[in-house]
Protein backbone atom coordinates (compact mmCIF):
# COMPACT_ATOMS: atom_id res chain seq x y z
CA UNK A 1 0.00 0.00 0.00
CA UNK A 2 1.27 3.58 -0.97
CA UNK A 3 -0.29 5.48 1.95
CA UNK A 4 0.22 9.27 1.25
CA UNK A 5 -1.78 10.79 4.55
CA UNK A 6 -2.68 9.55 8.10
CA UNK A 7 -5.55 10.83 9.65
CA UNK A 8 -5.11 10.71 14.17
CA UNK A 9 -8.21 11.27 16.55
CA UNK A 10 -6.38 12.75 19.44
CA UNK A 11 -8.22 12.27 22.60
CA UNK A 12 -7.73 8.81 23.57
CA UNK A 13 -5.92 7.43 20.35
CA UNK A 14 -2.62 10.25 19.87
CA UNK A 15 -2.73 11.27 23.49
CA UNK A 16 -4.35 9.23 27.02
CA UNK A 17 -7.08 11.28 28.06
CA UNK A 18 -6.67 14.13 30.86
CA UNK A 19 -2.84 14.59 29.38
CA UNK A 20 -1.67 17.29 28.16
CA UNK A 21 1.05 16.21 25.13
CA UNK A 22 2.20 13.85 23.00
CA UNK A 23 4.60 10.81 24.26
CA UNK A 24 7.98 11.23 22.85
CA UNK A 25 8.01 8.33 20.46
CA UNK A 26 4.36 9.47 18.73
CA UNK A 27 5.77 12.83 18.05
CA UNK A 28 9.29 11.07 16.64
CA UNK A 29 6.83 9.02 14.47
CA UNK A 30 4.98 11.76 13.48
CA UNK A 31 7.92 13.61 11.93
CA UNK A 32 9.63 10.85 10.80
CA UNK A 33 6.79 10.58 8.37
CA UNK A 34 6.19 14.04 7.19
CA UNK A 35 10.18 13.52 6.19
CA UNK A 36 8.75 10.73 3.96
CA UNK A 37 6.37 13.07 2.13
CA UNK A 38 3.45 11.42 3.89
CA UNK A 39 1.02 13.99 5.11
CA UNK A 40 -0.24 13.99 8.64
CA UNK A 41 -3.39 15.02 9.66
CA UNK A 42 -5.65 15.80 13.01
CA UNK A 43 -9.32 14.56 12.65
CA UNK A 44 -10.92 15.37 16.19
CA UNK A 45 -14.65 16.78 17.58
CA UNK A 46 -12.15 19.58 19.35
CA UNK A 47 -12.31 22.81 17.35
CA UNK A 48 -8.74 23.99 16.88
CA UNK A 49 -8.89 26.72 19.87
CA UNK A 50 -9.58 23.91 21.92
CA UNK A 51 -6.14 21.50 20.55
CA UNK A 52 -4.24 22.23 23.28
CA UNK A 53 -2.81 18.72 24.04
CA UNK A 54 -0.51 17.90 20.99
CA UNK A 55 2.08 20.29 22.10
CA UNK A 56 4.53 21.95 19.21
CA UNK A 57 3.96 18.82 16.83
CA UNK A 58 3.56 19.83 13.56
CA UNK A 59 0.94 18.71 10.90
CA UNK A 60 -0.51 19.07 8.05
CA UNK A 61 -3.78 20.31 8.60
CA UNK A 62 -6.44 19.68 11.06
CA UNK A 63 -10.72 18.17 10.59
CA UNK A 64 -12.36 19.21 13.25
CA UNK A 65 -15.41 19.44 15.43
CA UNK A 66 -16.25 16.40 13.56
CA UNK A 67 -15.74 17.25 10.10
CA UNK A 68 -17.80 20.68 10.33
CA UNK A 69 -14.24 22.67 9.61
CA UNK A 70 -11.14 21.44 7.45
CA UNK A 71 -8.18 24.21 8.29
CA UNK A 72 -4.53 23.82 7.21
CA UNK A 73 -1.48 23.71 9.31
CA UNK A 74 -1.76 27.06 10.41
CA UNK A 75 -5.03 26.75 11.77
CA UNK A 76 -6.64 29.54 9.88
CA UNK A 77 -6.55 28.96 6.52
CA UNK A 78 -10.33 27.28 6.41
CA UNK A 79 -10.69 24.95 2.98
CA UNK A 80 -13.96 23.82 4.07
CA UNK A 81 -16.66 24.56 6.59
CA UNK A 82 -20.47 23.35 6.99
CA UNK A 83 -22.61 25.37 9.90
CA UNK A 84 -25.43 24.10 11.76
CA UNK A 85 -28.73 25.14 10.05
CA UNK A 86 -29.68 28.94 11.43
CA UNK A 87 -32.97 27.92 11.71
CA UNK A 88 -32.01 24.88 14.18
CA UNK A 89 -30.23 27.30 16.45
CA UNK A 90 -33.42 29.68 16.72
CA UNK A 91 -35.71 27.27 18.12
CA UNK A 92 -32.92 25.75 20.64
CA UNK A 93 -32.13 29.50 21.84
CA UNK A 94 -36.07 29.67 22.28
CA UNK A 95 -36.70 26.39 24.33
CA UNK A 96 -33.43 25.51 25.89
CA UNK A 97 -34.39 26.03 29.15
CA UNK A 98 -37.05 23.48 29.17
CA UNK A 99 -34.73 20.73 27.69
CA UNK A 100 -33.06 18.44 30.82
CA UNK A 101 -29.77 19.85 29.06
CA UNK A 102 -27.09 22.21 29.20
CA UNK A 103 -25.23 23.03 25.85
CA UNK A 104 -21.88 24.29 24.76
CA UNK A 105 -21.71 25.90 21.22
CA UNK A 106 -19.01 26.19 19.02
CA UNK A 107 -18.94 29.01 16.31
CA UNK A 108 -16.83 28.91 13.61
CA UNK A 109 -14.99 31.49 15.33
CA UNK A 110 -14.02 29.46 18.02
CA UNK A 111 -15.55 32.10 20.56
CA UNK A 112 -17.11 28.58 22.32
CA UNK A 113 -19.38 28.72 25.45
CA UNK A 114 -22.13 27.02 27.51
CA UNK A 115 -25.63 27.52 28.63
CA UNK A 116 -24.51 26.40 32.15
CA UNK A 117 -22.48 23.85 33.75
CA UNK A 118 -24.13 20.72 35.13
CA UNK A 119 -23.03 17.53 36.44
CA UNK A 120 -22.06 15.61 33.40
CA UNK A 121 -20.12 18.66 31.88
CA UNK A 122 -18.24 18.88 34.98
CA UNK A 123 -17.57 14.75 34.50
CA UNK A 124 -16.47 15.90 31.04
CA UNK A 125 -14.35 18.58 31.67
CA UNK A 126 -12.30 16.88 34.36
CA UNK A 127 -11.72 14.25 31.42
CA UNK A 128 -11.10 16.11 28.74
CA UNK A 129 -9.40 19.30 30.76
CA UNK A 130 -10.59 21.64 27.89
CA UNK A 131 -9.96 25.31 28.61
CA UNK A 132 -12.56 26.48 30.88
CA UNK A 133 -15.47 28.56 28.51
CA UNK A 134 -18.13 31.31 29.76
CA UNK A 135 -21.77 31.09 30.28
CA UNK A 136 -23.47 32.45 28.20
CA UNK A 137 -27.76 32.58 27.48
CA UNK A 138 -28.51 30.92 24.03
CA UNK A 139 -29.85 34.14 22.63
CA UNK A 140 -26.22 35.50 21.69
CA UNK A 141 -26.40 32.96 19.31
CA UNK A 142 -29.06 33.84 17.07
CA UNK A 143 -27.35 35.10 14.24
CA UNK A 144 -23.97 33.02 14.61
CA UNK A 145 -22.04 30.22 12.39
CA UNK A 146 -22.49 27.54 14.72
CA UNK A 147 -20.51 24.14 13.51
CA UNK A 148 -20.98 22.32 16.18
CA UNK A 149 -23.22 21.87 19.69
CA UNK A 150 -22.45 19.45 22.79
CA UNK A 151 -25.23 18.58 24.23
CA UNK A 152 -24.43 17.63 28.62
CA UNK A 153 -26.77 14.95 30.15
CA UNK A 154 -28.38 11.50 30.31
CA UNK A 155 -28.35 10.14 27.23
CA UNK A 156 -31.93 9.32 26.92
CA UNK A 157 -32.11 13.03 26.85
CA UNK A 158 -29.50 14.18 24.20
CA UNK A 159 -30.53 10.80 22.05
CA UNK A 160 -33.97 11.41 22.22
CA UNK A 161 -35.68 11.26 18.88
CA UNK A 162 -38.06 14.66 19.62
CA UNK A 163 -35.20 16.55 20.34
CA UNK A 164 -33.58 16.04 16.36
CA UNK A 165 -37.62 16.33 15.52
CA UNK A 166 -38.84 19.28 17.20
CA UNK A 167 -35.56 21.52 18.21
CA UNK A 168 -32.76 20.63 16.54
CA UNK A 169 -34.51 19.33 13.13
CA UNK A 170 -31.15 19.53 10.71
CA UNK A 171 -28.55 18.14 13.42
CA UNK A 172 -27.89 14.43 14.57
CA UNK A 173 -26.13 13.02 17.52
CA UNK A 174 -22.62 11.47 17.47
CA UNK A 175 -21.01 10.65 21.00
CA UNK A 176 -18.24 8.07 22.54
CA UNK A 177 -19.28 9.00 26.23
CA UNK A 178 -23.22 8.55 27.77
CA UNK A 179 -22.55 11.96 29.41
CA UNK A 180 -22.21 14.14 26.47
CA UNK A 181 -23.00 13.94 22.81
CA UNK A 182 -21.76 16.43 20.07
CA UNK A 183 -24.16 17.75 17.94
CA UNK A 184 -23.36 17.82 13.86
CA UNK A 185 -25.35 19.24 11.39
CA UNK A 186 -27.11 16.01 9.82
CA UNK A 187 -24.69 14.04 7.30
CA UNK A 188 -21.39 15.69 8.61
CA UNK A 189 -19.06 13.27 9.98
CA UNK A 190 -15.08 13.46 10.06
CA UNK A 191 -15.64 11.28 6.46
CA UNK A 192 -16.76 14.11 5.10
CA UNK A 193 -14.05 16.50 6.25
CA UNK A 194 -11.26 14.09 5.19
CA UNK A 195 -12.79 14.03 1.55
CA UNK A 196 -12.60 17.51 1.50
CA UNK A 197 -8.93 17.34 3.22
CA UNK A 198 -7.64 14.18 0.29
CA UNK A 199 -9.48 16.76 -2.25
CA UNK A 200 -7.65 19.91 -1.72
CA UNK A 201 -4.09 17.96 -1.34
CA UNK A 202 -4.98 15.49 -4.20
CA UNK A 203 -4.58 12.29 -2.37
CA UNK A 204 -6.90 8.94 -3.37
CA UNK A 205 -9.18 7.61 -0.29
CA UNK A 206 -7.56 4.27 -1.02
CA UNK A 207 -3.95 5.90 -0.12
CA UNK A 208 -4.81 6.89 3.64
CA UNK A 209 -4.69 5.38 7.28
CA UNK A 210 -6.96 6.71 9.79
CA UNK A 211 -6.07 5.64 13.45
CA UNK A 212 -9.23 5.98 16.64
CA UNK A 213 -10.56 4.65 19.68
CA UNK A 214 -14.41 6.63 20.06
CA UNK A 215 -17.80 5.81 18.34
CA UNK A 216 -17.40 9.34 16.31
CA UNK A 217 -14.35 7.73 14.86
CA UNK A 218 -15.85 4.70 13.24
CA UNK A 219 -17.48 6.60 9.65
CA UNK A 220 -13.42 7.33 9.28
CA UNK A 221 -12.20 4.43 10.10
CA UNK A 222 -14.74 2.47 7.81
CA UNK A 223 -13.82 5.32 5.05
CA UNK A 224 -10.42 5.36 4.41
CA UNK A 225 -7.87 2.82 3.14
CA UNK A 226 -7.02 1.32 6.57
CA UNK A 227 -9.05 1.96 9.77
CA UNK A 228 -6.98 1.08 13.03
CA UNK A 229 -8.93 0.85 16.40
CA UNK A 230 -6.63 1.34 19.13
CA UNK A 231 -6.22 -1.32 22.08
CA UNK A 232 -8.30 1.01 24.39
CA UNK A 233 -11.27 1.58 21.50
CA UNK A 234 -15.02 0.47 21.94
CA UNK A 235 -16.36 -2.55 20.74
CA UNK A 236 -17.98 -1.13 17.90
CA UNK A 237 -15.39 0.82 16.52
CA UNK A 238 -12.86 -2.52 16.78
CA UNK A 239 -15.43 -4.34 14.75
CA UNK A 240 -15.22 -1.76 12.18
CA UNK A 241 -11.32 -1.20 12.24
CA UNK A 242 -9.33 -3.17 9.79
CA UNK A 243 -6.89 -3.87 12.88
CA UNK A 244 -6.63 -3.51 16.27
CA UNK A 245 -3.32 -2.10 17.51
CA UNK A 246 -2.18 -1.65 21.64
CA UNK A 247 -3.45 0.74 24.05
CA UNK A 248 -2.34 4.52 23.82
CA UNK A 249 -0.63 4.20 26.68
CA UNK A 250 1.21 1.07 25.19
CA UNK A 251 2.84 2.09 22.17
CA UNK A 252 -0.76 1.87 20.04
CA UNK A 253 -0.22 4.17 17.62
CA UNK A 254 3.97 3.51 17.20
CA UNK A 255 3.48 -0.27 16.96
CA UNK A 256 0.62 0.29 14.25
CA UNK A 257 2.31 2.26 12.26
CA UNK A 258 5.76 -0.04 12.11
CA UNK A 259 3.43 -2.92 11.70
CA UNK A 260 2.19 -1.39 7.76
CA UNK A 261 5.96 0.02 7.53
CA UNK A 262 5.51 3.69 7.60
CA UNK A 263 7.90 4.24 10.08
CA UNK A 264 11.15 2.01 10.72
Amino acid sequence: MNTKAVFFDIDGTLVPFGDKDILGEVKAAIAAMRRKGIKVFIATGRHTVWIDNIGDTEVDGYVSVNGGMCTLSDKKTVIYERCVDPADIERLADVYRSLPLEFCLVPDNGDIFISGINDYAKRIWAMLNPPAVPVRDLSVAKGMKIVQLMGFGDKKDWDSPRLYEEVLRDCEATSWNPYFCDIVPRGSSKSIGIDEMLRHFNIGKSETIAFGDGDNDITMLEHCGIGVAMGNATDKVKVAADYITDDVRKGGVVNALRHFGLIE
